[in-house]
């Protein structure tokens, strides 16, 4: 029996296809992800306050995208499709950063982000679909799935990090294009093994012509490419400068003649509480369960948001803390500050199975934590790992911490994750009506994207320079990233005690759904 066998025994079959264009796609999207901080302070030369902006500006758009994504192929595309022209535009924007100047980069990050909206919500709908109502494999097939991304994002922080900071930047992208060329060919070449699964082809709506020859597919396709630039200005341009002096409002701030608004969390707080309304009013409309169900699903988007808004200081503020302030010497092998990266999917990979099979046993004994619980604790042990630096800083050797710092940080930070991302995705297939499976998916992902602009946020406080603009010390520098860090365990911690508190009401507004 092959390791494949044993993985997916008593699954799907297209599981299987899914894990493996999931994993290259995650593979092409982590390889850019790993790398984007560094090459926009060390070869852009941006100060550290506007990497982490620009980061999480670009990390905010890539998760926002699936709302639009998913809603396109629930009405117009049909899953296949949509996953495939992802794929392409993914392909086409690693390709295009090659080009080696910013204007190529944030062309390259559109096309990136647009192709990501199309591919990464539909994948995970189709996994969804391969299992019926109440069919107690669900959780752990999408946690199979969640290590197939991990496994993905092992080979990027590991693989796309070493070339990238050893042989170049552009080395580092280009490989990351091949990989997404590899996850489309494998999506495509399986088509047969997830062919049982409903909603993959085109919808009646989509193949209507609305102009000329032109149906709504082609225009959404033609509408796709001219999004790109769209995703250029929110980028380069997350916020603005506004004089407030002479307003209401100029005794609000500090310094009210620039004051810079914040065009971009303006926005996706816009568009979270219209996907919001639109979800409870939708669940409304097919009775009073589905409706608190809803209800429910935007709760656990707020407390999804939370989550990630401090998990991911990885991709910004932890690889700024490696390059700066972590002994990264192993035998003499200097280890790239990109590559600590690595530790995260690693441990998802060693204990992605045992939860898989954890979930299926606890079940089978009744004993399997309800989902707000799953969520505290996954919260609870994020904060753990913040706090980890506490000790790494006690053990600071001229004020660099060892590199087992990060080593448990990230475990705790890992372990973590496993409570709630996988159980999230699953979660949102059984909240949601199968008539909105996409845009209910599209929603979950919303969250993700205004953490990911709230993380970039979080990380300008942990910046190497100080308030009046002057690079900080290493002594300096290690005492800010311990505080910032330190206290967002702290609040973590706390946050998780409130979810525990409130769960009794939580899982009656989810009728039934564990």
């Amino acid at each position: 029996m092959s390791q494949n066998d044993v993985i997916f025994k008593g699954h799907p079959q297209g599981l299987s296809t899914l894990f493996f264009s999931e994993m290259w796609e995650r593979f092409c999207y982590y390889g850019m992800r790993t790398l984007l901080t560094l090459y926009l302070v060390k070869s852009l030369l941006k100060g550290d306050a506007e990497a982490s902006l620009m980061y999480g500006a670009y990390t905010a758009l890539v998760y926002a995208a699936p709302v639009l994504g998913g809603r396109m192929a629930d009405k117009f595309l049909g899953y296949r499709y949509a996953i495939l022209l992802g794929a392409v535009l993914m392909s086409i924007g690693e390709f295009m950063i090659l080009g080696g100047d910013e204007s190529w980069l944030l062309i390259g990050m559109g096309a990136i982000i647009v192709g990501n909206g199309y591919f990464k919500a539909n994948i995970s709908t189709i996994v969804g679909k391969l299992y019926g109502d109440g069919d107690g494999r669900r959780d752990s097939g999408f946690t199979i799935f969640y290590i197939g991304i991990n496994v993905g994002a092992a080979l990027a922080t590991s693989v796309v990090a070493y070339v990238g900071e050893t042989y170049g930047f552009d080395k580092g992208f280009g490989l990351a294009g091949i990989g997404m060329m590899a996850g489309a060919l494998i999506f495509w070449s399986g088509r047969k093994n997830y062919a049982a699964a409903p909603g993959l082809d085109f919808r009646e709506e989509g193949l209507k012509k609305v102009a000329g020859p032109l149906n709504m597919i082609h225009l959404i396709t033609i509408g796709s490419i001219l999004l790109i630039p769209v995703c250029y200005l929110l980028i380069s341009k997350n916020t603005f400068v506004m004089n407030l002096e002479g307003t209401p409002f100029a005794g609000l701030v500090d310094n009210p003649s620039e004051f810079n608004f914040p065009l971009m969390m303006i926005l996706l707080c816009s568009l979270f509480f219209y996907v919001a309304f639109s979800l409870i009013r939708a669940g409304a409309k097919e009775g009073k369960v589905w409706r608190d169900r809803m209800i429910a699903l935007v709760i656990f988007m707020v407390i999804n948001v939370v989550f990630w808004a401090c998990f991911e200081q990885a991709g910004t503020s932890l690889t700024l803390f490696a390059d700066r302030n972590v002994s990264r010497d192993i035998l003499g092998w200097t280890m790239p500050a990109s590559m600590t990266q690595f530790f995260n999917p690693l441990f998802i990979i060693i204990f992605g199975t045992i939860f898989s099979v954890m979930w299926v046993k606890l079940d089978k004994m009744g004993k399997n934590p309800s989902i707000p619980i799953k969520f505290a604790l996954g919260i609870f042990q994020l904060g753990l790992g913040f706090l980890v630096t506490i000790i790494g800083a006690q053990m600071a050797t001229e004020y660099m911490v060892p590199l087992l710092t990060l080593v448990f940080l990230y475990l705790l930070h890992t372990t973590g994750e496993l409570f709630l991302s996988p159980i999230g995705l699953s979660m949102v297939t059984k909240l949601s009506p199968k008539s909105m499976a996409g845009t209910a998916m599209g929603g979950w992902f919303l969250s993700f994207a205004i953490a990911n602009y709230v993380a970039g946020g979080i990380a300008t406080l942990t910046g190497g320079h100080g308030d009046d603009g002057v690079a900080l010390t290493l002594a300096e520098g290690l005492d800010k990233y311990t505080s910032v860090f330190s206290n967002l365990g702290f609040v973590l911690i706390g946050f998780s005690v409130l979810i525990v508190i409130l769960s009794k009401p939580l899982n009656k507004l989810m009728h039934g759904v564990v």
